[in-house]
């Protein structure tokens, strides 16, 4: 189906007065409910839990991997590294222990971590979820937004108890509470606080506070990138109907961005009516990558992975935050070498991609505070799913 280009740029106000709806009612909803779960997740954290998140489906697999190296791999200096792993459905009751909290998405089954004591977390109406938090929305993309901003709050906002250890169970008051490096994420902090009540409405307002700003920057980015966005969802119609392949790429939560829109390629939503796609994460086999990483160098992990696999007419979609990391660079300059078509999805003001002009199309996210930025890369990645059936 094609449709006008006044259509086009009607359809992406749409899709975008629907995620600034659902997103303002969301948050406005579950803020005080957000607050209080950083405040157990926190005592589950001190007493040695860690964070299990398993998905159902491929896109949801996407989530529980993003979970996973956000509270591993803080991009906030200063912020501890806290234990979370993204596991099969299956392997959760096997692996889980009493103290853990386990984020299920995708209808992965939860009941059996509930009743060996876990702490149970989804965003729908799953069996067995103690925090269930229900977006409301039924457009599937806009649900798995609300979710990844939420996650990301629960990780930004779970270190405000940490600061304030004398309100997790067992835990001695200390004299003074420092934000330090991550104060601007909670500024509050700096505030000598040991009543509970006191700093769970303020977490619940840097909730609020959050959402509005990740709304705020989804609306400039999908408006002022609409132009190219449209272009590159032409680029990688144009590529897929000549029998092309779309290839993936990036680091960290980046990645799972990535292996996020290959999913949704291969495997749209079922209400759709959508085809599946022909698409490749390059991020997804960990052998190739660490072999290329330690026979090589991390620069070359994914350009290696262009050479072996990309034809002429293929398209390559980067993600990164930054717009400046070097693999990335090495691929997207290595995929014009060969002929694909290039599409970036970055951050802050494009990094390197922008400035040297290393990809065709490049959509960018005007904000240096990572997590808002994958979050409207996100909204990005859906709508970039979403037109190239309709362009």
């Amino acid at each position: 189906m094609t449709v006008a280009a006044g259509a086009l740029d009607r359809l992406v106000e749409e899709r975008l007065a629907e995620r600034t709806r659902a997103n303002a009612a969301f948050f406005a909803a579950e803020a005080d409910r957000i607050a209080r779960l950083c405040h157990r997740c926190a005592e589950r954290f001190a007493r040695g839990g860690r964070l299990l998140a398993a998905g159902g489906t491929p896109a949801a697999r996407s989530d529980a991997r993003h979970v996973a190296v956000e509270f591993v791999h803080p991009v906030i200096v200063g912020k501890r590294a806290l234990p979370a792993l993204a596991l099969e459905p299956e392997d959760v009751a096997l692996a889980a222990r009493p103290e853990d909290m386990v984020i299920g998405f995708g209808g992965a089954p939860l009941g059996g971590a509930r009743a060996q004591g876990c702490l149970t977390i989804a965003f729908d109406d799953t069996p067995g979820a103690e925090w269930a938090f229900l977006p409301p929305t039924d457009d599937a993309f806009v649900a798995q937004e609300l979710a990844e901003t939420l996650y990301h709050l629960v990780w930004e906002l779970v270190h405000v108890f940490f600061e304030h250890r004398g309100l997790l169970e067992g835990r001695t008051p200390e004299p003074r509470h420092d934000g330090g490096a991550a104060s601007f994420l909670y500024p509050f902090l700096d505030e000598a606080q040991d009543d509970l009540d006191a700093v769970l409405a303020d977490v619940g307002a840097s909730v609020r506070m959050k959402a509005q700003e990740v709304g705020a920057l989804r609306e400039r980015t999908l408006t002022g990138g609409r132009e190219v966005l449209l272009a590159a969802a032409g680029a990688l119609r144009a590529a897929l109907d000549a029998g092309g392949t779309v290839l993936t790429l990036g680091n960290g939560g980046s990645a799972t961005d990535a292996m996020d829109l290959v999913a949704d390629l291969r495997t749209p939503p079922a209400d759709r009516g959508w085809p599946a796609r022909r698409a490749l994460d390059l991020g997804a086999d960990p052998a190739i990558l660490t072999a290329l990483a330690n026979g090589v160098g991390p620069q070359v992990l994914f350009s290696r992975q262009v050479i072996a696999y990309a034809r002429p007419g293929d398209a390559l979609v980067a993600f990164s935050t930054s717009g400046g990391s070097e693999n990335v660079l090495h691929a997207l300059t290595e995929a014009r070498r060969r002929g694909l078509a290039t599409v970036a999805i970055a951050g802050y003001d494009g990094g390197r991609v922008a400035a040297d002009g290393l990809a065709d199309h490049i959509i960018i996210a005007p904000s240096q505070h990572i997590p808002r930025v994958q979050e409207a890369q996100a909204s990005v990645a859906h709508l970039l799913r979403h037109l190239l059936e309709v362009v």
